[in-house]
């Protein structure tokens, strides 16, 4: 089964593709964000279910949509709008469209929708044998297949939420202290669709700011759709869990030097939970090697671990364009870049020093840099 979406932001196309792929696996997806493109996509291949938003940068969703009515009146036909009212909807009437999503949307109402509207798979799918070893696979992945996973708890909560509507009051504060979150907001709040005066965004509180809340929780609950949203396997836990726990320290205790040099601890706090991205990256790639049957040995675990982390940590920086303020606040967990003298970085520094040794001679020179003696 094929799905064609027009859709020109990035962040809401990949959702709805997570949509369309929770409830048919086996389904090929096929995301343009011009309307051009998108005919010619429908015209080399024509698809059983085409969704389309209204208003795009060269034109309108509906010239899609003429073009497959043209030579197609069975296909289902979705429309993404902002516009519900009686005269638009009647100006399309012709088209037959089978249903409308209207922006901004809810993810329960659109999985709702999208079940009823979707053929049922006709092909199982086909796991895929490699004939890599882990680390190969990992030096070769392409930087749009790396991602984070989501916390356990934060991943059940939104499960649950798939069935009515949900708003981030709900969630409580899991999602604020979950690195998927805090990547996949920032990314797309630094995106420039949502960043058309060009200032970076570099704090969780920010990206709500600028994306909406409505659009945010959206973007999360996406992220429980993936087919691997969370970790599964008990060593990769139990290694996540480990990690988790040192971010959340690193988060605290950055929080607190902030306020007592009067700073603002959210962009700080944003980047002590993005420090241990590319570790958590490639237990994401372990749980989905082994998903597909392949062996993953402990000792190729920590070697993998080892080896790639740091990798796949720059290579999702670069596919996510996380702003440089905010990679030069993760990168002083490791070290200072040579002769910076701002405070927030020395602070990052500082927080990191101090849970690894809070009486070192570092730790008492990076105090006197931050005024704190």
């Amino acid at each position: 089964m094929r799905v064609l979406i027009l859709e020109d932001d990035p962040w809401i196309a990949d959702l709805l593709k997570q949509i369309v792929l929770s409830l048919r696996p086996a389904a090929r997806i096929d995301c343009q964000a011009r309307v051009s493109d998108a005919i010619s996509a429908w015209q080399r291949e024509p698809a059983q279910l085409v969704i389309a938003d209204w208003n795009l940068p060269d034109g309108s969703g509906t010239l899609l949509l003429q073009a497959v009515r043209s030579q197609d009146r069975q296909v289902a036909l979705v429309m993404v709008t902002a516009r519900a009212d009686r005269d638009s909807v009647l100006e399309v009437r012709p088209l037959g469209i089978s249903a409308f999503i209207t922006k901004p949307f809810q993810v329960p109402k659109v999985l709702d929708c999208l079940r009823r509207l979707l053929p049922e798979d006709d092909e199982p799918a086909v796991a895929v044998v490699s004939d890599q070893d882990f680390s190969h696979h990992l030096a070769a992945l392409p930087g749009e297949e790396i991602d984070l996973p989501l916390r356990d708890e934060l991943c059940q909560q939104l499960r649950e939420a798939s069935e009515a509507p949900a708003t981030l009051q709900q969630l409580d504060e899991h999602w604020q202290q979950d690195p998927a979150v805090q990547a996949r907001l920032i990314a797309a709040a630094n995106s420039s669709l949502y960043n058309s005066a060009g200032q970076p965004c570099i704090s969780l509180a920010d990206a709500v700011k600028r994306l909406g809340a409505a659009t945010a929780l959206n973007l999360i609950q996406g992220l429980a759709l993936r087919p691997v949203a969370s970790l599964q396997d008990a060593d990769l836990k139990a290694l996540a869990q480990e990690l988790l726990e040192t971010q959340l320290n690193l988060r605290q205790r950055v929080g607190d030097l902030a306020k007592a040099c009067q700073l603002d601890p959210a962009p700080l706090q944003s980047a002590a939970l993005l420090q241990g991205m590319g570790e958590l990256a490639v237990l994401q790639q372990a749980q989905l090697w082994r998903n597909r049957a392949l062996p993953l040995s402990d000792a190729q675990l920590q070697q993998a671990l080892r080896q790639h982390s740091s990798e796949l940590a720059n290579r999702l920086k670069a596919h996510w364009r996380l702003p440089i303020p905010l990679r030069e606040l993760i990168g002083a967990c490791y070290g200072l870049a040579p002769g910076n003298t701002r405070r927030e970085p020395i602070l990052m520094r500082l927080a990191s020093a101090e849970l690894h040794s809070a009486e070192s001679q570092e730790v008492q020179r990076l105090r006197r840099l931050a005024g704190l003696t």
